[in-house]
């Protein structure tokens, strides 16, 4: 008999919700990276999602790469293969064209850190535990924490994270910038949602110019971000929505965007 879906897909207004469910602790198998890869490509396409969700189901929202995968690989080539599929899978989360949020909702460690810092924005239970433990098993990350952890929270920060892997609660997490909200851990999933909704009811365009600068403008020179971002401006300034966001605000009513 088959083994069940590891990844369920809900959409309501306009938010998809991607929940991991792989017990007993979401590990990112090689099936569930595929699966995660699949799904991210069918949201990426479908017109009605404005905002996602990633969320985990149990104790964990994810507790990371598959260890008994990393067990059988043999040598540097095996090394390079394994993390690259995981690289490029998170990648597609940060090239996502709406905004994905992590709704850190169990304990978040090695992968599972590293996917949430693929994602746009996160929330977190405040007492759940987020660490990088790789060095804990002889090895360092390799689905990007090296590399987006300290572009997030500072290279001392990511350094020393990365270097005891020690683990931290959602809301130390959230004082140093590794989380942009720590809640309450019955809240994080209604929080999550509640913010994609937030997000979800501005206009497409406007959502996506801003990803764009904001994404491709950190790795640029300041006059190249700036030149990227009047070029997205006056892409915007074509669309319906822009017309109508500024009657709204002129006719002091809340503007209804229709993503045209």
């Amino acid at each position: 008999m088959p083994d069940a879906p590891a990844i369920a897909v809900t959409i309501e207004e306009r938010v998809a919700t991607l929940t991991i469910n792989h017990p007993p602790a979401n590990v990112l198998s090689t099936p569930v990276m595929t699966e995660l890869n699949a799904a991210l490509d069918r949201l990426a396409a479908e017109p009605a999602v404005k905002a996602i969700v990633i969320a985990g189901t149990g104790t964990f929202f994810i507790a990371g790469a598959d260890v008994k995968e990393i067990a059988q690989l043999t040598g540097a080539a095996d090394g390079e293969r394994a993390t690259r599929l995981g690289q490029g899978v998170f990648e597609k989360i940060a090239a996502m064209p709406v905004p994905v949020i992590a709704a850190i909702t169990g304990h978040c460690l090695g992968g599972g850190t590293e996917l949430a810092l693929a994602c746009h924005l996160r929330i977190a239970g405040e007492r759940v535990r987020i660490a990088q433990p790789e060095i804990n098993l002889g090895i360092i990350p390799g689905f990007g924490g090296t590399q987006r952890l300290p572009r997030l929270i500072g290279t001392a920060r990511a350094l020393e994270i990365c270097l005891t892997g020690d683990m931290i609660t959602g809301a130390a997490a959230q004082q140093i910038g590794l989380v942009n909200r720590a809640v309450r851990d019955g809240e994080v999933l209604r929080q999550a949602q509640g913010l994609a909704k937030k997000i979800a009811s501005k206009g497409r365009a406007a959502i996506t110019a801003i990803l764009r600068a904001v994404r491709d403008g950190a790795t640029m020179p300041l006059a190249d971000g700036l030149a990227l971002e009047s070029r997205l401006f006056g892409t915007v300034c074509e669309t319906q929505d822009m017309q109508e966001g500024v009657r709204a605000f002129l006719e002091k009513r809340q503007p209804t965007f229709q993503d045209r």
